[in-house]
């Protein structure tokens, strides 16, 4: 029996082809995004769902090129920091291929923003009592709206974590209940990679569905 609140199978398709074909991205092209479509991407990610309506996410657009390349210059100096941790909990090869990586495009990328948890969040008891993280899940969830929208658009995007939340929330004068949550670099890209970058560069595997699924409870010989 068909159901009545499905989309058509063509809708249907798309949504789970942008949804396959998403991608992190770090490799840029200069060419500037247009303010219409980036207007469309921030409604996406205004769309996104939040607990209790709290709709905690802020976006701060990043225009001033001094300050983007203060972001830079964080990010860069907390991926030295990371590779030397990689160097301490595995080897000093692993540590040698992370530095290879390219981890951002804060200096390429058409549209510089940072996604942020908004002030006084703390407020927000309906659905936060029992699980205050929900707030940084419905950050994720706009995000990830932006991130399909992105992709929808022929846009990359790309989810930079390498910062001290402290420190950025100071060079953008955020209040001190307000916290960062990403670095999102946005724009044109030459190609999408065919799979994600990690698993490109041959940092890391995907791991199949099947080993992520359990039944009823936790199984401990399935759960890797």
């Amino acid at each position: 029996m068909k159901n009545p609140n499905a989309y058509n199978l063509e809708e249907q398709a798309a949504i789970y082809k942008v949804i396959r074909e998403r991608r992190d991205m770090r490799h840029f092209l200069p060419t500037p995004v247009d303010s219409a479509i980036l207007q469309k991407i921030l409604t996406a990610a205004h769309h996104a769902p939040s607990v209790g309506l709290m709709q905690p996410w802020r976006f701060i657009r990043i225009t001033d090129a001094n300050i983007r390349q203060a972001i830079h210059k964080q990010v860069d100096a907390e991926r030295i920091k990371t590779a030397l941790a990689i160097g301490e909990c595995e080897t000093s090869a692993r540590m040698s291929e992370f530095l290879r990586l390219k981890v951002e495009g804060i200096l390429e990328c058409g549209e510089l923003l940072v996604a942020t948890l908004c002030d006084k969040r703390e407020n927000t008891i309906f659905g936060r009592r029992t699980m205050p993280e929900m707030d940084i899940a419905s950050v994720s969830c706009a995000i990830q709206n932006m991130w399909l929208a992105a992709r929808a658009e022929g846009l990359g995007l790309g989810w930079v974590s390498l910062f001290d939340p402290i420190e950025l929330a100071q060079l953008l004068n955020m209040p001190a209940d307000a916290k960062p949550i990403a670095v999102l670099c946005l724009g044109h890209v030459a190609s999408f990679y065919k799979e994600p970058m990690l698993v490109e560069t041959g940092w890391k595997t995907e791991k199949p569905l099947f080993e992520m699924l359990m039944e009823n409870s936790w199984n401990y010989d399935d759960a890797k």
